[in-house]
């Protein structure tokens, strides 16, 4: 049978493109080598971790929190179990979900390992060994990314000792010590989820800072937040081994500016370096599919390859490696296949820590609007000065705000603290449409909301705050 599109890989990139192609009338297949759809996301990555981080923090809430608001109870038990049980029924609504809205839009799917043989054709081999061919008139590459180890050192990971993403939501016990590599996302919120529930953690990094590109004021207050909650940093520390001994593993660095090598044991050891496309059995050198100098598939601005008829999106492409960044090439290449106009702004694609508190931004950091020599102004409010912070005890942080000198239009919004998430959702809105500070301090905000602190940063920017 051929299809009008064929997606190889139903994470988020490929399953929402695979049901958007349907809705607009494209007969479309998926080919999925896991049992369940979903990828990474749902199975292994955002979902699950997102269920312990949620988790994890009812039970610190309840152990540290609850007697300054006249609520006294007995000390909570952990039932680690229960707690990784939660989670898997989150995972299994989700993929099933999937699985409810493919056959929906009446999406063929088949199970196995997909391989382009050539354009227009692809070959699933099943867990037997079998292998079908599937003509199609496009291909859509979904593959997504998979962990990227440590740069140099080679590193054996069995998931109980020294595990990725994947071990670390999967933990039979709470290790009394977790070392993380790699002061990334995914590094930080396992990393806070073992630490409200008893493990010492501590995080080597190889930068000066964590979270990589941040904004370089939101990262230094943020780490200082995860400090006083138990996590400790070793900044410039370049890893040079990891080693799985008799009893837990040890973690060697060395730092980056010179000196003595020191080592680290714990009872486990999460390796959360980066993640790095997934390109491996696809056929693509056979088929003529460029790859760039980072293993990524090359795509034009339709998300064309080198072959005619082969596209690709999410992680297995350049930009940054978001479930949501692939969503949206997902729906806008639908939309290229259907005839339309598809399209993605790369400049308003916001992106979350999940710890508690959270951080979230959007645009550029002040860091980037220096080098780029754009002349900006600056609007903050610290979420000390917001009422409904104050009452739900969640001070920390701030909203920071960062706009055009000459034209007001806001290039970039960073945000720590409880709710960030959520919050920063307007913001994109906002620059999606091209707004100013100014559009934003004077649209009505309820009050009290945690959500008053944006514009009061807005009303910084453009003028002066009032409660501050």
């Amino acid at each position: 049978m051929a299809y009008d599109v064929v997606v190889i890989g139903t994470g988020p990139g490929g399953y929402v493109c695979a049901i958007k192609a349907s809705q607009l009338g494209l007969k479309t297949a998926v080919v999925e080598k896991r049992a369940t759809h979903g990828g990474t996301c749902l199975n292994v990555g955002c979902i699950p971790s997102k269920a312990l981080l949620h988790a994890s923090e009812m039970f610190a809430h309840v152990n540290h929190g609850m007697d300054s608001l006249g609520i006294e109870v007995a000390k909570p038990v952990l039932n680690l179990e229960k707690m990784m049980g939660h989670k898997n029924s989150v995972v299994k609504a989700n993929v099933d979900g999937v699985g409810f809205l493919f056959k929906k839009n009446k999406i063929d799917t088949f199970h196995g390992t997909g391989r382009i043989v050539s354009a227009g054709k692809v070959a699933v081999t099943n867990e037997q060994g079998e292998v079908q061919e599937i003509e199609a008139k496009n291909i859509v590459i979904a593959t997504g990314s998979d962990v990227a180890g440590i740069p140099g050192v080679p590193v054996e990971i069995d998931e109980k000792v020294i595990v990725s993403s994947t071990g670390a939501i999967a933990l039979e016990k709470v290790p009394q010590s977790l070392v993380v590599v790699g002061g990334g996302v995914i590094g930080l919120e396992l990393g806070s989820v073992w630490a409200r529930l008893g493990a010492k953690v501590t995080v080597v990094e190889y930068l000066d800072t964590i979270l990589g590109g941040m904004d370089a004021e939101i990262s230094k207050q943020f780490q200082r937040i995860m400090g006083k909650q138990g996590i400790d940093f070793k900044l410039g520390a370049k890893v040079t081994a990891v080693e799985k001994g008799a009893s837990g593993a040890k973690v060697t660095f060395e730092p980056v500016k010179g000196g003595d090598a020191q080592t680290l044991d714990a009872d486990v050891v999460l390796v959360a370096t980066g993640r790095k496309p997934f390109t491996a059995g696809l056929g693509l050198e056979e088929a003529g599919v460029k790859l760039d100098n980072r293993g990524r598939v090359e795509i034009g601005s339709h998300f064309e390859t080198s072959v005619a008829g082969i596209y690709a999106i999410g992680d297995v492409v350049r930009g940054p490696m978001l479930a949501h960044k692939a969503e949206d090439e997902g729906v806008a290449l639908a939309e290229i296949l259907a005839g339309q106009h598809g399209h993605v702004n790369y400049d308003v694609i916001p992106g979350v820590v999940y710890t508690q508190p959270e951080v979230a931004s959007v645009g550029k950091t002040e860091e980037e609007l220096k080098a780029a020599g754009v002349a900006y102004k600056v609007g903050k409010f610290p979420f000390t000065a917001n009422g409904r912070a104050r009452a739900m005890q969640v001070t920390d942080g701030l909203v920071k705000i960062l706009a055009d000198q000459a034209t007001d239009r806001v290039l970039g919004v960073h945000i720590l603290g409880f709710g960030a998430g959520e919050m920063i959702h307007e913001a994109a809105v906002l620059m999606e449409f091209g707004g100013s500070s100014e559009d934003l301090a004077r649209t009505c905000h309820a009050h009290p909301t945690m959500s008053e602190a944006v514009k009061e940063a807005a009303l910084a920017t453009f003028f002066k705050p009032i409660h501050m």
